[in-house]
């Protein structure tokens, strides 16, 4: 089951895997991600089969979005009687599909098992909690989110993968090279604008972080391109901050972006800052210096290994990071696997010989 464009990516090379085993794919869309640019373009730049069932379930508070789900879900299992469930990640979608099938006594198989911020404030940790300890297969994609897992007695069942992202990622960045255009579409050259990104709910759902991040943006004088999600959209404009922004010479506000383009805008960034996980990941992949918009994260490699800074919302922090962060080495350590956890992955299912 996913729901978000994050689960579209990760579910590509899956998918391609799947198709090579006896294994049967039935894929259930919660529509948490709903537009073109944040959904349907994804499904054809990444040869995604079309979705067997599309919940619609589209936007509304936490409980909403998860319950609608929920019902929806548990429809969708009793019709087709699977003998495992498959969630990708922590949005509520990813809950969602975990619930429904561990009331319906259908075992569950969590996909980026393990990861933890430590901050309960964040829904996102509510749902990574929530859904591992209602799996019976956690495929785990770093060492650290495998002791996680022990930490909290969860030891059966328990695989270490490697991250399935990285599978995509090395798939597609060539890929998407030649493909994308985007750089000459807006007029961008390497290495000469840093790349932006922010959604999480402690940014945009909080005035004073919002406006202060948008602030050091524009403080910053760099040129900044901006891909807005249509939630930050929405904020910016209800908060009477998008003036700011549409105001200041060295910001470039797009929509959002579709997955080629992405990776073509990261890899060529000098820097990027964001608040997203999987942005995080990309950045340490490429090797970009990643300027984290909040105060913890749950890939804490990526700053033991020294790409990653993490700066929260102030201001002058912001800046430092933009002026001053510098990874002191051309390399990393490589934490996040070797682009092979999707036949893993699978090799592991087939193994369970249907006894899951």
């Amino acid at each position: 089951m996913v729901g978000t464009r994050p689960h579209l990516i990760k579910m590509a090379p899956l998918s391609r895997e799947l198709e090579k085993s006896e294994l049967e794919e039935v894929i259930v869309h919660a529509g948490q991600h709903y537009d073109y640019e944040m959904n349907k373009i994804f499904f054809e730049q990444l040869s995604i089969p079309e979705p067997n069932y599309l919940l619609g379930v589209g936007s509304g508070s936490h409980g909403y979005q998860t319950g609608e789900m929920l019902k929806k879900a548990e429809e969708v299992l009793n019709k087709e009687k699977p003998s495992l469930v498959v969630v990708f990640g922590d949005a509520n979608s990813t809950l969602a599909g975990a619930l429904a099938a561990a009331k319906l006594h259908i075992k569950v198989a969590h996909i980026e098992a393990g990861l933890r911020s430590f901050d309960k404030r964040m829904p996102e940790e509510i749902n990574r909690i929530l859904t591992d300890h209602t799996s019976s297969i956690l495929f785990a994609p770093t060492k650290t989110a495998v002791n996680n897992l022990y930490n909290e007695g969860i030891k059966n069942g328990v695989h270490l993968t490697g991250d399935i992202l990285i599978d995509a990622l090395k798939y597609n960045i060539k890929i998407a090279g030649k493909k994308s255009k985007i750089l000459e579409e807006l007029e961008l050259k390497p290495k000469e604008y840093l790349l932006a990104t922010v959604h999480r709910a402690d940014n945009t759902d909080n005035k004073e972080n919002l406006e202060r991040i948008v602030d050091a943006f524009i403080q910053s004088e760099e040129h900044v391109v901006f891909p807005t999600h249509p939630r930050t959209l929405g904020f910016l404009k209800s908060y009477n901050i998008y003036h700011k922004l549409d105001e200041a010479k060295n910001i470039l506000l797009i929509k959002p972006v579709d997955y080629f383009s992405m990776l073509v805008l990261e890899r060529n960034a000098k820097k990027i800052l964001t608040d997203s996980g999987g942005i995080q990941k990309e950045a340490y992949f490429l090797k970009v210096p990643c300027i984290t918009l909040r105060d913890i994260t749950e890939w804490v490699e990526t700053v033991d290994d020294g790409w990653n800074l993490l700066v929260g919302s102030d201001v002058n922090r912001i800046l430092m990071g933009i002026q001053e962060f510098e990874p002191d080495r051309d390399t990393n350590s490589h934490l996040f696997g070797d682009g092979l956890a999707s036949k893993r992955v699978i090799e592991y299912l087939i193994s369970y010989n249907g006894n899951y």
